[in-house]
């Protein structure tokens, strides 16, 4: 599973980095954590709010920093555990 956390370095950014990592690892997925933080980059997904997070380069959160537990739901339909 590749996480792309989509932001420019802000402070809800590095937290829903960090959020998103420790629940992969939580949940044992296998995964790999990107920073996206150009802007071009974030708006090729379509992204006009951040913080954004993509999964295998589909957008799953924009624009809020979710509740750990919505990000393991998430996590959890996307990897199918």
């Amino acid at each position: 599973m590749k996480i792309q956390v989509l932001g420019t370095g802000c402070p809800k950014c590095k937290k829903l980095a960090d959020m998103a990592e420790k629940v992969a690892r939580e949940l044992g997925l296998d995964y790999e954590v990107e920073k996206v933080t150009d802007i071009n980059k974030i708006i090729s997904f379509g992204v006009m709010a951040t913080p954004a997070l993509a999964v295998d380069g589909k957008v799953v959160i924009a624009g809020k920093v979710p509740s750990e537990g919505a990000l393991k739901d998430t996590f959890r339909n996307l990897s199918g555990n």
